[in-house]
């Protein structure tokens, strides 16, 4: 392969808009592009978009894409002498060099990191004929050896309409080992006002299911989604719901409304009120409270949460990951503020940061000169600064 050939930069394959932080460093396979209920209120990515599913033969065309750049990527390796390996240098290389396009840069970082993970596109691939999905998820095990998880998105509504026990492990033994599903609430009467496009018992079902079949389940839950109005029942039903599922994963995401959002307008109209990051990690730590019996790993893992150590084992680390919430509210209002923007500034990641002297002073400063400004002027550059991690 020449390092310069100019087909570094025409190879390409389709990618969606999305994937879980905890994808970073995952193959992105687009199986279907935009979202095929693209009703909820909270929602603003695929709006204006129409649903599609993404024909067999396109999927393993885009497949047989990445193999070949792959394949170009670990020739270079052994031209290197790399033995087929990328270095952290030529890994590097390959992202500063013009010659290759985006494609080839991804591919790069998926193959520095091991090429062993996976994440299907787009917002719920399962709605796809069964036969192929199966074929799809088969032809990508195939095409790839060294991957060990393969994971994407689902919605409960579906699996629990659509999809046995006994579906759900031919999937598995096709090659998928985890689904992402987006619980949001446990409340049938948020679901509703959310236009979730599901219930309670159907959130229940399909994530028992999907753990019966033997595939990994995480399940998303929006702390702040109850507002000022609803955060009480908001918490315990979404407690309830989670303890009769047991999922192996319970990740949490704080609401931000944007204009984007048809929440929106009931926020503008006062319909619906928002919680202050203090009145979340209440709601928050009502909700973990009342998390019992079950196995779940905790999982604060955006940006967008508060408090990134609210994470932990259950049941053995429920104290802990309690502690963490009771060590925040037990600071004096302004170390509670200076923490909130250092952390949405991306300075803190920790309370504990709180220690450095020298940092806490430069964020008290420009605390103190934006309230100079005007009232109310800090609280609005918080709302920006969340927005910027939509």
């Amino acid at each position: 392969m020449s390092e310069n050939s100019p087909a570094e930069t025409l190879l390409s394959y389709e990618i969606g808009p999305i994937r879980p932080p905890s994808e970073a460093y995952s193959l992105l396979v687009r199986f279907t592009r935009n979202c095929p209920w693209n009703k909820c209120e909270f929602c603003h990515l695929y709006k204006g978009t129409r649903f599609e599913r993404r024909p067999l033969a396109d999927i393993k065309k885009d497949i047989d894409a990445i193999k070949t750049i792959q394949s170009r990527i670990v020739a270079l390796s052994w031209q290197r002498g790399g033995g087929g390996k990328l270095s952290q240098g030529l890994t590097e290389e390959i992202l500063a060099a013009p010659r290759y396009n985006d494609f080839f840069k991804s591919i790069a970082v998926w193959i520095y990191f091991g090429a062993r993970n996976v994440f299907i596109q787009d917002a719920n691939s399962l709605v796809m004929k069964k036969d192929d999905f199966v074929e799809a998820a088969q032809y990508l095990r195939q095409a790839f050896p060294t991957i060990d998880r393969v994971t994407c998105y689902a919605r409960s509504q579906t699996i629990a309409q659509l999809y046995t026990v006994v579906d759900l492990r031919r999937l598995k033994e096709a090659g998928l080992t985890r689904l992402h599903l987006g619980l949001e609430t446990g409340s049938d009467f948020l679901l509703r006002y959310m236009r979730k496009g599901t219930t309670k018992e159907q959130h229940i079902i399909a994530g028992r299911r999907i753990k019966e079949s033997g595939i990994e389940l995480s399940e998303y839950v929006i702390a702040g989604l109850g507002g000022k109005k609803w955060w009480r029942e908001h918490a315990l039903e979404t407690a309830d719901a989670l303890n009769q599922i047991d999922p192996d994963f319970i990740r949490i995401r704080t609401l931000k409304v944007t204009r984007g959002m048809l929440l929106h307008e009931k926020v503008a109209s006062g319909a619906f009120v928002i919680e202050h990051d203090e009145e979340v990690l209440a709601e928050l730590r009502l909700f973990i409270e009342h998390l019992e019996g079950i196995g779940s790993f905790v999982k604060s893992d955006h940006i967008l949460n508060l408090l990134e150590e609210v994470e932990g084992k259950l049941p053995e680390e429920k104290k802990k990951i309690l502690s963490v919430i009771d060590r925040y509210l037990a600071l004096n209002e302004e170390q509670r503020l200076v923490y909130r923007m250092g952390r949405r500034a991306g300075i803190y990641r920790s309370t504990d940061d709180l220690s450095d002297v020298a940092t806490y002073g430069r964020v008290e400063r420009a605390i103190r000169e934006m309230e100079e400004k005007g009232p109310g002027s800090v609280e609005q550059h918080l709302s920006l600064l969340l927005e910027t991690y939509i």
